[in-house]
């Protein structure tokens, strides 16, 4: 590949990432390729703090509102859109600015990571043992089969315990032998981690989680209702609104769905810090230094 070599702004929510992004895009000549699965659908805007046309200042956006909420999110399926974009982007001399924090999906971008196929009956199958026994059932089992898996998968993470053992069936390996080896990035991607510490951080999720609430979250999660969000496998698990459609079910009030979106926000910032911080390629900077941009440009920058 010739031109410009792409840029990935990544680390846990609530730390600047999409603003960042757009200013590299401005100084380098750039458009922004999105890496947060929840922002690839449609109408999920105030929820996923989705930049605004006036947010993004005429800087090209890829990846952005892509599917419908019934429709399952795919990360095979990113892997090729994301790619094709990039390289586009590059062959035009324009330089990509991956901006997320979906670590699989940013891992599908820049790694060697395969997607084995699938076999609906097998995962039904495999979905209701998880239904009727629980997730720490089926990781023992996969512990038993491959123990590298098992200790790269949460056992509260059924999704992925089932996609596991469903990948070992099929294939008949470890499904670890199907996860990334990371080297070198693909396209000799600079990969840049915005950070800041705990207590502020966990301030920044409180205040975005306020704002979500103030802006019209409920009734954006009650006019997506009305277009399938339910029946969304993947969207109608995205913090808030999962935690907005239990309240419609009488589980809670909506104060306590808002309350219960900023813990459960904080708990995925936690695991997001953990995902990216294994990777030493990553360059970490301070989210709130006043100079982030010029630090984040000079190392941008061949």
């Amino acid at each position: 590949m010739t031109g410009a070599r792409p840029v990935a702004v990544l680390g846990p929510t609530a730390t600047g990432k999409s603003a960042l992004g757009i200013e590299l895009a401005e100084r380098l000549g750039g458009e922004v390729v999105n890496a947060d699965a929840m922002q690839l659908y449609r109408g999920m805007d105030i929820g996923t703090a989705k930049v605004t046309d006036a947010e993004r200042r005429g800087v090209r956006h890829h990846l952005l509102d892509v599917l419908d909420v019934h429709q399952t999110a795919s990360v095979a399926a990113y892997q090729r859109a994301a790619r094709a974009a990039i390289e586009e982007l590059v062959a035009a001399g324009r330089v990509p600015i991956l901006v997320g924090g979906s670590g699989l999906y940013v891992q599908a971008v820049l790694d060697d990571l395969d997607f084995p196929g699938t076999d609906p009956r097998l995962r039904a199958e495999l979905e209701a043992e998880l239904a009727v026994h629980g997730s720490a059932v089926l990781h023992a089992r996969l512990a038993a089969r491959d123990p590298a898996a098992a200790a790269a998968i949460l056992p509260s993470n059924g999704r992925r315990i089932v996609r596991a053992l469903e990948v070992i069936e099929l294939t008949g390996r470890p499904f670890s032998a199907t996860l990334p080896r990371p080297g070198a990035p693909r396209y000799g991607t600079v990969l840049i981690g915005l950070d800041v510490a705990a207590a502020e951080l966990d301030a920044r999720v409180d205040a975005r989680v306020d704002r979500m609430f103030a802006r019209g979250l409920v009734d954006e999660v009650r006019a997506l209702e009305n277009r399938g969000l339910r029946e969304g496998r993947t969207a109608s698990r995205a913090l808030g609104y999962q935690q907005v459609l239990a309240a419609f079910d009488g589980e809670y009030d909506l104060a306590a769905a808002a309350a219960e979106t900023a813990r459960a926000t904080r708990r995925f910032v936690r695991r997001q810090r953990s995902w990216f911080r294994r990777d030493p390629r990553i360059t970490w900077l301070d989210a709130a230094r006043p100079d982030l941009a010029d630090a984040a440009l000079a190392l941008a920058r061949p």
